[in-house]
């Protein structure tokens, strides 16, 4: 009797020990996470399991969902899954008590989940996780070798899984709350975006970085639609790979993200790999990308575009997902149409602004006074014309940002070689230098001025030759920019200056280096360090301060 009753206070010291223990783990965490963490592995250790594991019921309590686990395979969690109710441990949930089994697999309740790796294990016991009456989940120990659950092991595991309860409810509103914080927080940063002084696609790059930090997404995408194909085009994106990138383009209608964009209404999707409507289930396996929440991108009730975001694996979005994403995609829709009208108004100043230029050039050219033929008119103002269009087509291309001066000057030269040159001659003209990058305005004035030495070149610096060569550098000094135009023709006249000649042209440059751009413009009949052999030559010297902002290095 006296062995019975110590055998008996021996146990009961152990399971005050281990709750103790459960207790001071449960009370050193605040997340969710690591609550759960804490407790499985505890679990196991003081009821000497080999594996211990907590599901969860998701938001719409169809699932229990493996949560945390000691034992089984750690790359399980998140994907294994119960219906509420199924296998040993959903009937414990389900029925709300307790169940043992020292042979699970036996048991025809019993459900295997081949992503646990749990073939090794033969018994198992699980008790539900029950909360302000509510079930949340069940908790469950396993054995590999074939084990008896005694009522008193029952008891305890009843009892650490009523402080599991309380503590995962206290984590999951601990985590609620952060949560929230990070949203509140997070749309008051996309606020601030979408109204500094940025380009557009940093703005949506910046949002994508923000979404894909709010709902835990391995990427994010915006696709724009192309009114003039009907398709949708990716504008940007965040953790994006080759595979995705490069995926062909869908239709309006077509797929997931073109169901989106035509009845401007989310999707959720649980799984792409087993959705029919979506198409690209091999790109999806090649990136590793399972869920999808997609959203349109409405303005003025006209759809523009769409916003997905992807999870590594199945997940069922919530209501609360929806709806922030969805708040996210608004904003941007409002910033897209912004930047577009900033564009616009944009186009319509510069273009304005350019064509005066040239309205002035040839006012300019009329009271000049020198006899011309309408051949060299046209001549001069077409590449002139054609000098600001190289800036506008770079625009195009690359958006409203800062230009590459050197590729600029590389159009300009093309246009004025193809443009001048006389039949039977070649002139060499090769552009040189630093990647430097310019507002479009310190840009035009600088192709333009750039042209007309160019032009100047071409008509006086090589009579009577049939070959020459021209070369244009750039260079980013401390103090700005410095920019060479030299040839190896037969250099200046004496007294040469630019201001008070007759050459119309070099009125220009001068005028636009010194008013427009507040440089210096510097003549000499070739540099002494001259890369460009031969005669005595023109070397021009533009020197420029540098711009705050425009210069990038």
């Amino acid at each position: 009797m006296a062995d019975v009753t110590q055998d008996f206070l021996r146990r009961k010291t152990a399971e005050i020990s281990a709750l103790r223990a459960i207790s001071r783990a449960i009370g050193s965490a605040l997340d969710l996470d690591t609550t759960l963490h804490l407790i499985t592995k505890t679990t196991a250790e003081v009821m000497g399991m080999d594996s211990c594991s907590i599901y969860l019921l998701d938001p719409a309590g169809e699932y229990l969902v493996l949560k945390a686990t000691t034992g089984l395979a750690p790359d399980a969690v998140g994907r294994a899954r119960l219906r509420f109710g199924e296998g040993l441990t959903g009937w414990a949930a389900g029925k709300g008590k307790p169940v043992a089994s020292s042979d699970a697999a036996s048991d025809p309740r019993f459900v295997y989940l081949p992503e646990t790796h749990e073939y090794n294990f033969r018994s198992l016991a699980a008790v539900p996780l029950v909360t302000a009456g509510k079930v949340i989940g069940a908790i469950n120990v396993q054995t590999t070798a074939q084990h008896e659950y005694p009522d008193d092991e029952l008891e305890l595991l009843g009892v650490i899984a009523d402080l599991a309860a309380g503590a995962i409810e206290k984590a999951t509103l601990y985590d609620n709350m952060r949560r929230q914080i990070m949203e509140l927080s997070t749309l008051a940063e996309v606020s601030q975006t979408v109204t500094s002084p940025l380009y557009l696609e940093e703005i949506l790059r910046l949002i994508l970085e923000m979404a894909a930090r709010m709902l835990d997404a391995k990427m994010c995408s915006l696709m724009l639609i192309d009114e003039t194909t009907g398709e949708l085009v990716i504008a940007a994106a965040q953790s994006a790979g080759h595979a995705y990138l490069n995926r062909p383009r869908l239709k309006v209608g077509e797929g997931i993200t073109g169901l989106v964009a035509r009845q401007a209404r989310a999707i959720a999707v649980f799984d792409v790999l087993a959705e029919p409507r979506f198409l690209a289930k091999e790109m999806a396996e090649q990136e590793g990308l399972r869920a999808l929440l997609s959203v349109p991108l409405v303005v003025r009730d006209k759809t523009i575009g769409v916003v997905n975001c992807y999870k590594a694996s199945p997940h069922r979005f919530t209501e609360a997902e929806t709806t922030l994403l969805t708040t996210l995609a608004n904003q941007t829709a409002l910033a897209i149409e912004n930047a577009n009208l900033v564009v616009r108004s944009a186009v319509h100043h510069r273009v304005k602004n350019n064509l005066q230029t040239i309205a002035m050039l040839l006012r300019l050219q009329l009271r000049d006074g020198r006899e011309v033929s309408g051949r060299e008119v046209l001549t001069e103002t077409i590449n002139r014309v054609l000098s600001i269009a190289a800036v506008h087509e770079i625009l195009s291309v690359e958006g409203f940002r800062l230009i590459n001066l050197r590729q600029l000057l590389e159009r300009v030269a093309d246009s004025v070689t193809h443009g001048m040159t006389r039949p039977g001659v070649s002139i060499d003209v090769s552009v040189r230098g630093d990647d430097i990058f310019l507002a479009s305005q310190q840009a035009t004035s600088l192709a333009l001025a750039v042209n007309e030495l160019l032009q100047n070149a071409f008509e006086h610096a090589f009579p009577q030759r049939t070959t020459g060569r021209i070369e244009i550098r750039v260079t980013q000094q401390e103090t700005g920019l410095m920019l060479e135009v030299e040839d190896d023709g037969r250099g200046l006249p004496q007294k040469f200056d630019p201001t008070t000649g007759a050459d119309l042209g070099l009125k220009i440059v001068h005028a636009l280096v010194t008013e427009d751009l507040g440089g210096t413009l510097v003549f000499s009949g070739g540099a002494p360090h001259r890369t460009v052999p031969g005669g005595g030559g023109t070397h021009a010297v533009i020197t420029i301060p540098r711009i705050s902002g425009n210069a990038r290095e």
